[in-house]
């Protein structure tokens, strides 16, 4: 398992020199995910918003540039591995308002509280000036959706975890 760890930590250290963040995996995996997963693909096949990917070693990896996952729970009842436990949260990660958000420069524009059926992103009034952005960190549930729909890539997702790996 340490040897897997290792492999893992390099595979981030490389990745981040190439300009590409840290890997996400699909909902309720964990760091054990790649010594379970039989690469079937069949949570990929199946993934209804086509957020999962054939990543590196041809592991399943989750990327939001157009979608959000909705938390449907179609990888889980594909994947015969059973590397899913949906006794855990299904990201570790949860959104994160970058400073160049256009509703933070004063800009109209509320794409991310619109994404979120969570409601993990609002929007308070503000007067004389266009509303700002507030999260919500304990409702946000890290899927991505207000990500692939941010006009301006100002939303990432972060985790102590991530912040580690980088």
């Amino acid at each position: 398992m340490h040897k897997a760890n290792n492999h893992n930590t390099r595979r981030q250290f490389f990745r981040s020199l190439g300009g590409h963040g840290p890997l996400q995996r699909p909902p309720w995996t964990d760091h054990d995910f790649t010594e379970r997963c039989v690469r079937c693909a069949a949570c990929i096949e199946t993934c209804p918003e086509g957020v999962l990917f054939h990543g590196g070693g041809g592991y399943p990896e989750i990327r939001f540039d157009q979608a959000g996952c909705s938390l449907c729970r179609a990888c889980v009842e594909a994947c015969d591995a059973g590397v899913f436990d949906t006794q855990r949260p299904a990201f570790p990660w949860r959104a994160r308002i970058e400073s160049h958000c256009l509703a933070l420069a004063d800009i109209h524009c509320q794409s991310c509280q619109d994404a979120c059926e969570w409601q993990a992103i609002v929007f308070s009034p503000q007067l004389g000036r266009p509303p700002k952005p507030r999260l919500n960190g304990e409702a946000c549930t890290g899927c991505g959706a207000c990500q692939a729909l941010c006009p301006n890539h100002a939303i990432t997702m972060t985790s102590e975890e991530m912040a580690h790996a980088e």
